[in-house]
């Protein structure tokens, strides 16, 4: 990834530059926008029966990503003071990832990107943006949801490949209606079987 590319992401993140993974064309055919999915014999404690939402800027650019089904016993509203009024739906936070578990990011699911924001999937971004929740409460940014997380996953060079490759993890497009689902404790269950019902 250039320089410039990594300056947007850094930004889009709310990370410093040298927190942005970075790997090489030997994972850049691990597409954006894809569901990693834990197989029943990956036992990192980090990871053990998770779906993983997996974006990459660019080709080449490296991974990064999200724990979509990991909800955690706190609310936004604690977390953050002074959000505002902010839909239920929005207050669950959830468990991202182990890499910088001091910081919330946010996928936003909304007909036009947010300011600093990544591209995910159609209609669905990611964030670093501290005042996003603020600004749905005022009503300055239209979203149809958003979620928060703790943290993110990130691999470095080849990282990733190599874990897929030793039987770590199964992919699957990724699709936002799960990524929102009310039901977290059924995405991988399903995930999972779905992804080894194919791989028979």
């Amino acid at each position: 990834m250039g320089l410039t590319r990594r300056r947007l992401l850094a930004a889009a993140l709310g990370l410093p530059l040298a927190g942005v993974p970075c790997a090489r064309a030997a994972d850049a055919d691990i597409a954006n926008g894809i569901f990693l999915i834990a197989s029943p014999e990956l036992q990192d404690p980090n990871f053990r029966e998770t779906v993983v939402l997996v974006t990459q800027p660019e080709a080449g650019g490296g991974q990064l990503g999200v724990i979509v089904n990991r909800p955690l016993a706190a609310r936004l509203s604690d977390a953050v003071p002074d959000v505002g009024a902010i839909p239920d739906a929005a207050q669950q936070i959830y468990a991202g990832g182990p890499v910088a578990q001091n910081r919330i990011l946010f996928l936003v699911r909304a007909h036009t990107a947010p300011a600093n924001s990544l591209r995910v999937l159609d209609e669905v971004y990611l964030t670093g943006d501290a005042q996003l929740p603020s600004r749905v409460a005022r009503g300055d940014l239209k979203v149809e949801s958003f979620r928060a997380y703790v943290g993110y996953a990130g691999w470095g060079q080849r990282q990733l490949r190599a874990e897929i490759a030793a039987g770590g993890w199964y992919m699957a497009p990724a699709d936002a209606d799960i990524i929102f689902t009310a039901e977290a404790f059924k995405v991988w269950p399903e995930m999972i079987k779905r992804a080894t019902q194919r791989a028979t």
